[in-house]
């Protein structure tokens, strides 16, 4: 068996770190369970092959972001893929579950809502989601901050629209 070289293994060590990113994105582009692990593991493989063009300079998550966005972007693209296998959620459920059960009713209204973004959008609620301040989500997207304000706005007003029409009330 093969031992691993220093980069390597901080290349593993860092992907376990942050491996919550790639599964966030990949539930934001991808409908289906097959396809969210084949884009995760499309995210990987390119940040592998990236890895070497990180230079220290910004935080790793915030160069990971941008790779597996990117990744995302051109992945959804080359596949066509087009959302249709999610089966409806029902109108109104009488929520006696458990807390974490309406948490995963709750995150199954919202990523369903998120895949009928355009990708741009995507991207806006995912920085916002991960705390970024409109200044670096703007500089990671290449727009205005103004911009970044603004195309948030309609993309938050739009994501609430679209749970609501799934049946979903705040």
């Amino acid at each position: 068996m093969a031992t691993l070289n220093n980069k390597e293994t901080a290349f593993l060590n860092l992907m376990e770190v942050h491996k919550g990113i790639i599964h966030k994105i990949s539930k934001m582009y991808m409908d289906t369970p097959e396809d969210q692990q084949d884009l995760f593991q499309e995210i990987i493989y390119q940040l592998w092959r990236s890895y070497d063009s990180f230079n220290s300079q910004s935080k790793f998550s915030t160069w990971m972001y941008r790779v597996a966005l990117n990744t995302a972007v051109v992945f959804f693209r080359k596949e066509n893929k087009k959302i249709s296998s999610i089966p409806e959620l029902p109108e109104h459920i009488a929520v006696e579950e458990s807390p974490s059960v309406l948490k995963e009713l709750q995150l199954a209204h919202f990523y369903k809502a998120v895949q009928k973004l355009d990708n741009i959008e995507k991207a806006l609620i995912f920085y916002h989601l991960e705390n970024y301040s409109h200044k670096e989500i703007a500089a990671n997207l290449g727009i205005s901050e103004g911009n970044t304000r603004v195309k948030l706005n309609r993309a938050k007003t739009k994501l609430k629209a679209l749970i609501k029409q799934q049946g979903y009330e705040f």
